[in-house]
């Protein structure tokens, strides 16, 4: 029973996977929260420990749907899944990034600073975290100039 679970799982991924690329974030968001759950209920102690589930495609379930989040400008829901991914995969600097672009958007630049320079540590040739870092410290500066 507990491998067929885990096949479960599999497909459930997959299937979510799927629908994220082909836009249809209503339903790869729904089946982003079951694979989570199937993972959690398969292996509640430890996710990745015993389980089918991957702690790479649980930290990727996570920031797929934080994606959506973000695309709804659900921010603060979105930084939970990031977080969350992050938590389940310290070394996975793609979160990292994510959370960090919502941050310099709701103006909390020092926070922003810290997850580009956490992107660069675990990737330095990562482009997009370098011209958001530099960007950040820009308009911090700008915003320290004003005062506000």
């Amino acid at each position: 029973m507990k491998r067929q679970q885990g096949q479960v799982s599999h497909t459930t991924l997959s299937l979510a996977h799927a629908h994220f690329k082909k836009g249809e974030y209503a339903e790869a968001e729904t089946l982003y929260s079951t694979y989570i759950g199937q993972c959690y209920r398969a292996d509640p102690v430890g996710v990745g420990s015993g389980s089918k589930c991957s702690l790479e495609d649980l930290a990727t379930a996570y920031n797929n749907r934080g994606q959506i989040k973000y695309f709804r400008v659900d921010f603060y829901e979105a930084m939970d899944d990031y977080t969350s991914a992050i938590q389940v995969q310290p070394n996975f600097e793609v979160p990292y990034y994510n959370r960090g672009l919502i941050l310099y958007r709701l103006g909390c630049f020092d926070e922003a600073l810290e997850d580009f320079k956490k992107v660069l540590d675990l990737n330095p040739g990562f482009q997009d975290a370098t011209l958001s870092l530099k960007q950040t410290i820009l308009d911090k500066e700008e915003k320290q100039t004003r005062n506000y």
